[in-house]
């Protein structure tokens, strides 16, 4: 065991780790014009918070600097994994140094939720906070939406690092497709496209009613499908317009961005080929229908507020984004369980979106239509398709796989969190919010609501889930494994 650890490059770990933390300390930065702007000099919690975590990793990055550039599988999990822990432990710092979060509990938890794009908040005030830690805040969403480390693969090169692995660690989904032979590129489109689709999303918020600050900040946590918004009543504080650019905004996010770049270059049939896409859009035309004619049907509200309500909730929680205009829990139960059960969804492979993601939900339904068939005509042979292609029976297995351990890790979940005293419901809510990171879920911790009541225990066990659901389950767990650290 002892001469297989030494086997793993911890000098390229650690000098990876401490870049990455300088990087985050460079957006750490821009809180700080941010805080300048509105305070001027005299608040300088996020200036204190920048300087500590450049200086952390310039120390950790000069201490590895001599290191063979060799990266592997097993650096690039312990990488990614342990990223996600060091980026919101630093990225707590501004919320607990200056006494706006006291509780480091809290400020940990709130930054996961932010880098993990969960949106899950302890914040009973929102607007009480500080501008540049609510612009630092959205902008962990931002970072986390694409990933620091599909951020630092675009960069790696510039150190003579390959990042093929910590961009197979970091995207782990079905299926990834790669806009360019060489990784670094793919990167870089990715980055692009999606700085493009939040500059759009910002001009076209900060032409209606929000100022800039507003805009800026529901720009970052919509394409990131993160949902901190700098109102107390998330998106209801605002108007009808801006809540259907927001709708526009967050299917895109939700949207796999390899197509995107196809819609960009014109192929626009390409894009409507896609299965996994025609589903996606499916969906919450279906869910928002039913939701609609049962909304109308209560009495409640207009038609266009009812139509506007539906697709709204379908549309943020479908794509884990978690932003709220209505509160589901007073809607008919049946209307209620819909939105429930669009929590075990997600949004497509390859977009910013979290939970189990649509492309394996379909994969689950074909294969099991072809068992019952095959049950039928044991003889013939019948393969999984998708896109008009047969699906590998490794892949089904993969998704069978992470399916099943999904389930396991959230009933885990709902057992843990009822064990520290809370109810039934809440614990359901609060274990699926997580793990798919969605934000708002059931019982307590609601749309309206927040987690501030949990006990630190329970914000630590969420604070895993989120992570876990980030990272799709098995970039995680992989390091629990005896295989893993074994020869």
């Amino acid at each position: 065991m002892k001469a297989f650890l030494k086997e793993i490059n911890f000098t390229l770990i650690g000098r990876i780790i401490g870049f990455l933390l300088m990087i985050e300390s460079f957006f750490m930065l821009t809180a700080v014009v941010v805080g300048v702007y509105y305070h001027g000099l005299t608040h300088y919690t996020m200036a204190i918070a920048t300087i500590t975590t450049f200086l952390s990793g310039l120390i950790i990055y000069v201490f590895n600097h001599k290191t063979v550039n060799q990266l592997g599988k097993r650096e690039g999990y312990i990488i990614v994994s342990s990223t996600w822990i060091i980026t919101s432990f630093f990225g707590a710092l501004p919320f607990y140094l200056g006494g706006s979060i006291p509780s480091f509990t809290d400020a940990f938890f709130e930054t996961m939720s932010g880098f993990t794009t969960t949106g899950s908040s302890i914040l009973r005030d929102v607007e009480s906070m500080p501008r540049d830690l609510l612009f630092w805040r959205s902008l962990t969403h931002w970072l986390g939406g694409m990933g620091i480390i599909v951020l630092s693969v675009a960069i790696l090169p510039m150190l003579g690092i390959g990042g093929m692995q910590l961009f197979m660690a970091e995207m782990p989904g079905v299926t990834y497709d790669k806009l360019h032979p060489r990784i670094t590129s793919t990167a870089k489109r990715l980055w692009g496209i999606y700085m493009l689709l939040t500059l759009l999303e910002f001009l076209f918020l900060w032409a209606g009613e929000m100022d800039w600050f507003d805009a800026i900040n529901h720009a970052f946590a919509t394409m990131a499908t993160g949902g901190f918004s700098t109102r107390n009543a998330s998106l209801a504080a605002f108007g009808t317009y801006s809540q259907y650019v927001v709708i526009v905004f967050m299917i895109l996010a939700g949207t796999n961005f390899t197509l995107h770049y196809f819609a960009l270059h014109g192929r626009l049939k390409q894009v409507f080929r896609d299965e996994e896409f025609r589903g996606y859009l499916l969906l919450i035309l279906i869910t928002t229908a039913i939701i609609t004619i049962g909304l109308v049907v209560s009495g409640k509200g207009t038609f266009e507020s009812n139509f506007r309500d539906a697709l709204f909730t379908v549309s943020s929680i479908l794509t884990t984004t978690g932003f709220a205009t209505a509160n589901y829990l007073h809607w008919p139960m049946f209307l209620y369980t819909i939105v429930f059960l669009l929590m075990f969804v997600g949004g497509s492979a390859g977009s910013t979106g979290g939970g189990m993601k649509v492309i394996r939900q379909m994969l689950l339904l074909k294969n099991s239509w072809m068992e019952l068939r095959r049950s039928i005509h044991p003889n013939a042979v019948l393969p999984v398709k998708f896109n008009n292609k047969s699906v590998p029976q490794e892949i089904v297995y993969k998704v069978m796989a992470f399916f099943l351990m999904y389930i396991l890790i959230f009933a885990i979940g709902v057992l843990v969190l009822a064990s520290l005293g809370l109810d039934f419901e809440t614990s359901v809510g609060a274990s699926i919010a997580s793990l798919g990171n969605i934000g708002p879920g059931i019982g307590l911790v609601g749309p309206i609501d927040n987690y501030a009541f949990m006990p630190d225990a329970a914000k630590w066990v969420l604070s895993a889930l989120m992570l876990l659901g980030r990272l799709e389950l098995f970039t995680v767990l992989i390091l629990f494994s005896p295989h893993f650290w074994k020869k």
